[in-house]
């Protein structure tokens, strides 16, 4: 979603004249986006501010401004005074005056789209909804970025055509909880609404994805979406964060591991082959070892295709942070990489069961001499070509097959379109 926001920002920035530079050392302006969702990401955020400042001191013009997730902001403003600017989510798609007013620029010249804009990625995001209403024990979203609120279905079509022209092939639908697009809006939309625009409405686009779902919220409206609109893929990331009941409800998440097996199973049906990833979250306060097992045995019930995982991280003004009975960092690490051995196991065996089929592969570059790009179900593929794939969808036939990533040569190249 940052990225997303980033682009956008960077879009308006170029629309007023502005070019990217090769670094921050050289440039006038610099925007660091953050990420508070763990204690690791927001050391990141310190880290980076002390070299900026450095480079103001020697630099006093340039102008630095943090944006993303940066929860209290007057807590950013003590701490980093020579910060020229602040942007919270959502804020940073409508600031041409206060750009205007940092940059010091008598006025706004728009440069054509042609001129202004840098060549785009194969895939890109677009953020059709920020902010999170429910009150996760762990999670500090409600907070940095607010209440929820949706995007004009009729502004995402036109940026996402506006990508497509532009050189992409695929959008990700990007929120907090993506099922809960429109509910705010009036008329009341949905996401398969959205979706079903998108598919018909879009040329030149091969595929779409969206995330992040929750359970209780993935109704079927949205399967059978996924199910008959053919640039849909056949692609969910669907958070468990943990396979114990007890566990999730001191997460507040307002489901059982029963429901989402359920759910799992019913998406399955109804749409054979599906890729299914999920979020786990390890050593939650208060997790027991035996807690911890009904997660892995959960990983092995439902065989994900792609696990991330994380070691519960406390966030400052979330319940959970709060807590007195919190997992030692060793325990936290040992468990995640348990989590890690059990989905690589399962991974693998997905993966081998591919040898020797045909998949579906958008092209999107190249590294360490391989062209590579992404199945339908989201499953990473290195081939060869004698020709440049980027962009496009190639036919490959799978030859190796490891627990990340899948090897192949190709069959055929379809055409590039639009």
């Amino acid at each position: 979603m940052n990225t997303a926001d980033s682009r956008r920002l960077a879009e308006e920035l170029q629309g007023i004249g502005y070019s990217a530079s090769d670094g921050p050392e050289g440039a006038d302006l610099v925007v660091l986006y953050s990420c508070m969702v763990r204690q690791h990401a927001e050391d990141k955020v310190h880290s980076e501010l002390g070299a900026l400042r450095r480079m103001k001191r020697e630099r006093p013009s340039k102008k630095v401004v943090l944006a993303g997730c940066i929860g209290d902001p007057d807590y950013w403003r003590q701490r980093y005074p020579w910060v020229d600017y602040f942007l919270q989510p959502g804020q940073d798609l409508t600031v041409k005056n206060q750009l205007r007013d940092l940059l010091e620029l008598q006025e706004y010249y728009r440069v054509e789209p042609e001129g202004a804009v840098r060549a785009r990625g194969v895939s890109e995001g677009i953020t059709i909804h920020q902010g999170c209403n429910r009150s996760c024990t762990f999670c500090i979203v409600p907070s940095t970025r607010g209440g929820e609120r949706s995007r004009q279905p009729e502004a995402i079509v036109a940026e996402a055509r506006d990508l497509v022209r532009r050189g992409a092939r695929e959008i990700v639908l990007l929120s907090q909880i993506v099922e809960r697009y429109g509910r705010d809006l009036r008329p009341r939309t949905s996401l398969a609404e959205l979706l079903a625009r998108l598919d018909a409405e879009v040329e030149g686009l091969y595929r779409i994805r969206f995330l992040t779902s929750y359970p209780g919220d993935f109704g079927r409206d949205l399967i059978d979406a996924i199910a008959r609109l053919p640039k849909v893929c056949e692609d969910i990331n669907l958070p468990l964060q943990s396979g114990d009941d007890e566990v999730l409800r001191a997460m507040r998440r307002g489901y059982t591991f029963g429901f989402y097996k359920e759910l799992v199973d019913r998406i399955r049906a109804a749409i054979p082959g599906i890729g299914i990833q999920t979020d786990i979250i390890v050593g939650f306060p208060g997790e027991t070892e035996a807690q911890f097992e009904h997660t892995l045995e959960a990983l092995r019930q439902i065989e994900f295709d792609k696990v991330h995982v994380a070691a519960y991280s406390p966030r400052p003004g979330t319940p959970a942070a709060t807590w007195p009975n919190q997992v030692p960092q060793e325990e936290k690490k040992r468990r995640l990489h348990l989590v890690e051995e059990v989905q690589r196991e399962i991974s693998l065996a997905k993966h081998q069961r591919l040898v020797g089929r045909e998949v579906e592969v958008l092209g999107e570059g190249s590294a360490r001499g391989a062209w590579y790009g992404r199945t339908r179900t989201n499953r990473l593929v290195h081939f060869q070509s004698p020709e440049d794939p980027t962009g496009r969808l190639v036919r490959v036939r799978i030859t190796h097959a490891g627990p990340w990533s899948l090897q192949g040569e190709p069959v055929e190249q379809a055409a590039a379109l639009g």
